[in-house]
């Protein structure tokens, strides 16, 4: 992707819907100047530089400077506050007179009300507050799980430290020598969940003990954790990069492995066997109501789960539909479970080892970046690359997914693409996931957000899941306007990922809402998806563990898919595909009804034109 894509347009009859779409994202910045707008904005200043130093791993992700040596601090006493912060700050935000704001600072007030309040509800069900970014809600009852946890956190964290300056190896040996208390403070959240009978399914924790084991090394420079002590910048001098280096090691020797070793042995001796049967979110005693705050949060809708099983069911059936269409394009003649077997297990539909798979996955991406221009009038500043899923956490991951930028920190994107049990990866999905991690999907919408200018932080960072992963599946279905999906392997790929997704929201739904046991979901799964088994399997157990989180990909895909055809439908030849995109994306991630009343005023305006 180019460096600076921000180039005049090129002038085309549609060229006033384009100008149109971009005043719009400028106006949505506008500042009101009065003393009341003034202090809205320091209490969301406030506010951003408070949380970024609570949760310092946040703060190194986007590049917010400061706090690259520390930890998140979760001992009883930090936790107390920052619920207490929170609290206080939904009080200070509803001591505000919202008439007298403008209407953008309008918008930035709702939103951080809503975020704010929202988080203060969550912690009746052991979240930590965390209202920043939008991100999934953060359960200090069950810490870890097979996707997330200390055992992420630490190697994902030290990778995106920057690696330039003496300083910045200070900065990562602080965060080496401080590692030790973050994992005891986990093991201590464990014991206390453990104790209250809030444990996740014990089937979906089996492979987190390993997850451990794998980072612990006789070697201290054979950790990953310690890779950057491997190559250094040429502005380091020798005797530093020894005294850096020492304390690296006994940083790895003395703290963390002593403490990664009391972890396994407390997972795989006390905790694992005592990890509950039941694998519903309602196995807990207040499951039920974490499954209806989940829905809310990552549908941004009131739609309830039955509401939600039904759109899922019409799906599946429509998308079957088209799947039968390009089988028989394809000219095959077999039944639809036969044509799926053949995708699962014919060897040319799989690479022999992962520097190949890497490179294929590579040249989808670069085949997908000139034909940006034709959809987008902005583009982001922020490169992306692609790299393989580290081989610790491979065997739990998914297929791919997205690790965000920092360009403040000179840092690019990464689509991360698991190489682990490559007949697992056929080459027919290919290009549908590339679109959807890198562009136009997650990279493209999250770099554009992180660089817009005079927005909050909050709003640049936010992540709603109904509008980013939506967005991401709505990028799938680009790949035809891009050039992509030609053969009718790559279209059924392509139709395969959507109906993954329709297939969650009747999957998520059976097992948190209806009943189901984890092997119907695998099942309906399996009878409805051309996905391997080991990708059903992990998905399944994903979405036991992250209850909710899977139904705003097709619910949010659904509503800006709806919203591009009302707006084709009203504009008619005045339509301009860029024009909407640039729309969509100019004011970063939004809740659902918030995306529709912009697109609603963009055709109101275009109409009035």
């Amino acid at each position: 992707m180019p460096r600076d894509s921000r180039s005049p347009l090129p002038d085309s009859p549609s060229r006033a819907l384009v100008a149109f779409a971009l005043a719009a994202t400028a106006a949505c910045v506008a500042h009101a100047p009065t003393p009341l707008a003034d202090g809205f904005r320091q209490l969301l200043a406030d506010d951003w530089r408070y949380w970024m130093a609570q949760y310092p791993e946040v703060a190194t992700s986007v590049g917010h400077p400061g706090h690259d040596g520390s930890w998140t601090d979760y001992s009883p006493e930090a936790i107390e506050a920052r619920a207490a912060r929170v609290r206080a700050t939904v009080g200070e935000l509803e001591a505000i007179d919202r008439t007298g704001l403008g209407a953008d600072d309008r918008l930035n007030y709702d939103l951080y009300l809503d975020l704010v309040r929202t988080a203060v509800d969550g912690l009746a069900f052991g979240n930590d507050a965390l209202p920043v970014r939008g991100v999934f809600p953060h359960s200090l009852r069950m810490p870890m799980n097979q996707l997330e946890g200390v055992q992420q956190d630490l190697p994902r964290t030290i990778a995106l430290m920057r690696t330039s300056t003496v300083d910045d190896y200070e900065r990562i040996v602080e965060r080496l020598e401080g590692a030790p208390r973050l994992i005891d403070q986990t093991l201590a959240l464990l014991r206390q969940g453990m104790a209250q009978g809030d444990t996740p399914p014990r089937i979906t924790f089996r492979d987190v003990p390993a997850q451990i084991a794998a980072q612990i090394v006789g070697d201290s420079m054979t950790s990953p954790l310690l890779a950057a002590f491997h190559t250094w910048p040429a502005v380091v001098p020798a005797e530093a990069r020894n005294r850096l280096t020492n304390r690296a090691v006994s940083a790895y020797a003395d703290g963390i492995r002593p403490a990664l070793i009391r972890l396994h042995d407390f997972l795989r001796d006390i905790y694992l066997p005592a990890c509950r049967e039941s694998v519903a979110v309602t196995g807990l005693a207040d499951g039920a109501a974490i499954y209806a705050y989940n829905v809310r949060w990552h549908t941004t809708t009131d739609r309830t789960p039955a509401e939600i099983h039904a759109v899922g069911l019409a799906e599946v059936a429509r998308l079957r539909a088209a799947m039968d269409e390009v089988i028989a394009r394809a000219g095959f003649r077999g039944s639809f479970e036969a044509f799926k077997g053949r995708l699962r297990t014919a060897p040319e539909f799989f690479h022999r080892n992962a520097g190949d798979l890497l490179s294929a996955y590579r040249d989808v991406a670069k085949r997908a970046d000139p034909e940006l221009a034709r959809l987008f009038g902005v583009l982001p500043r922020t490169p992306y690359g692609v790299a393989a899923v580290p081989d610790a956490i491979a065997p739990s991951q998914t297929t791919a997914y997205y690790e965000g930028g920092a360009l403040a920190a000179g840092r690019p994107g990464y689509m991360y693409a698991n190489t682990y049990m490559l007949d697992a990866r056929p080459t027919w999905e290919m290009e549908a996931l590339t679109l959807h991690e890198a562009v136009p999907g997650h990279h493209l919408q999250i770099a554009l957000a992180q660089e817009l200018d005079g927005l909050p932080d909050f709003r640049r960072h936010s992540s709603y899941t109904a509008f980013v992963e939506g967005w991401a599946l709505y990028a799938e279905s680009l790949g035809e306007e891009m050039g992509f999906y030609r053969d009718p392997y790559a279209k059924f790929g392509q139709l395969t990922y959507e109906m993954w997704r329709a297939v969650r929201l009747v999957v998520d739904t059976g097992l948190h809402a209806m009943g189901w046991t984890r092997q119907q979901a695998i099942d309906f799964f399996a009878e409805h998806a051309a996905k391997t088994r080991q990708d059903i399997t992990v998905e399944v157990d994903r979405y036991l563990v992250w209850p909710g989180q899977a139904l705003g990909y097709k619910i949010g895909q659904l509503k800006i898919r709806e919203l591009r055809a009302r707006a084709e439908a009203a504009l008619g030849a005045r339509f301009e595909v860029r024009a909407f995109h640039d729309l969509v994306l100019g004011q970063g991630a939004v809740p659902l009804d918030v995306l529709e009343r912009r697109v609603d005023g963009w055709i109101e305006a275009a109409r009035a034109r």
